[in-house]
Order: C-alpha cells, then structure tokens, then sequence
C-alpha cells in the first residue's frame, strides 16, 4: 500500500527540491561567469584543497562527493586536459590513483572561493537566525544519516 504524501509533506519536498536546484543554478552560474570554472569543477578543487598534501585517491574523492566512479572519470579527466588537477599513481596500491592539485588548480580555487563563499552567506546564511542555522544543520545531518542506514552505507 502507498504511503502518499501529505500535503505538508508534499509542500516539504517540493521546496526542498525547489531550492536546491535553484541554488546550484545561481552558485554554478556565479562561478562560470565570475572564474570560468563549473561547480562540480569548484567541488572536485575544494576537497583537494583541503586534503593532506593537497591529494586525494580517487576512491576517497567520488566517496566524498557522493559521485559514481563514471561520473568522477570523466570530472577529473576533463579537469586533467584544462591542467586544473594532474593523476598520479598511487604509491601503495598499483591499482588505485591518486589526484592532485596543479599550481592551476590551486589558484583557481583561491581566487573563486571568496566569490563563492559570499554568494552562499548572501543566498543562505543571511536569511537564517543561527537558531535555524544549527536547525538546518541537525536536519541535514539526520537525513543524511536516515539515508546512508537506508541503503546500507552506515
């Protein structure tokens, strides 16, 4: 039997959907416009970035994306031909490859996180009191919790 949704409920996922869609229109659009870069480019840059020795194995980086394997080839091989990142082999596992950041790659996501992070204070952050922040936090992170038990990911 099929649990339908409530209207309140239905209200829930469709502006949730709503939202997150518009949001990843304006942020990709800002970082075209403003550094040339797309945002699953901005995404796949920031985790390297932040990684020890700015280099990820490619298993750990689509693990943190949440991107398929055929997904993550192609983002990186198209980031590859524009010397954004550069693969090596991975030092303790033949099989496995490890990415890194280029000096280009470096400084692409220098320049555009300023631009990137004030866009989402502005689209985001300066509408919510820290009361709904911590809110939306909580939610976020028991959803996604709910989720990864769901398909056995927890």
């Amino acid at each position: 039997m099929t649990r339908w949704l409530t209207t309140e409920e239905q209200q829930a996922w469709r502006g949730l959907i709503n939202l997150t869609a518009q949001l990843q229109s304006v942020l990709a659009r800002q970082l075209q416009d403003e550094h040339g870069i797309s945002l699953p480019d901005y995404e796949v840059l920031g985790r390297l970035h932040d990684a020890p020795g700015h280099r990820l194995r490619a298993r750990d980086l689509g693990t943190s994306l949440a991107w398929e394997q055929s997904r993550l080839s192609h983002q990186l091989a198209r980031m590859q031909r524009r010397g954004l990142v550069a693969r090596e082999e991975c030092e303790t596992d033949r099989r496995g490859a490890t990415f890194c950041l280029t000096p280009a790659g470096r400084t692409a996501i220098v320049h555009a996180a300023p631009g990137h992070v004030e866009a989402v204070r502005r689209l985001v952050f300066d509408a919510l009191s820290p009361e709904q922040v911590t809110q939306l936090s909580d939610l976020t992170d028991d959803l996604l919790t709910h989720l990864h038990d769901s398909l056995g990911m927890g």
